[in-house]
């Protein structure tokens, strides 16, 4: 059963345009992994420190994987240094 996963984070001010290039590399790792589907990011209209992205699998399972993965933790270890607070993750099943 496909999922929908919303991660949502809060940067540091003046750390967007990083904050950018690491969504722009952290997709292009998604796109290669098993069960990814497609992903958009939202900036936050009151506050354009918050990101929020909506990423979408075939599987939980699918998305547990590339949680896990090597690269993506080097990633959110890189997103921590750029963060005011820790991202939030959740995960929806599409359709009921």
């Amino acid at each position: 059963m496909a999922v929908k996963i919303l991660i949502k984070r809060k940067f540091k001010d003046g750390t967007l345009k990083d904050a950018s290039a690491m969504l722009i590399r952290s997709r292009a790792i998604a796109i290669e992994q098993n069960g990814y589907i497609a992903s958009e990011s939202l900036v936050g209209y009151d506050d354009p420190n918050t990101i929020l992205v909506l990423s979408m699998w075939q599987t939980k399972e699918d998305w547990d994987n590339y949680k896990k993965s090597p690269a993506r933790k080097e990633n959110e270890r890189n997103y921590a240094k750029i963060m005011d607070g820790v991202t939030e993750y959740d995960v929806f099943k599409i359709g009921m």
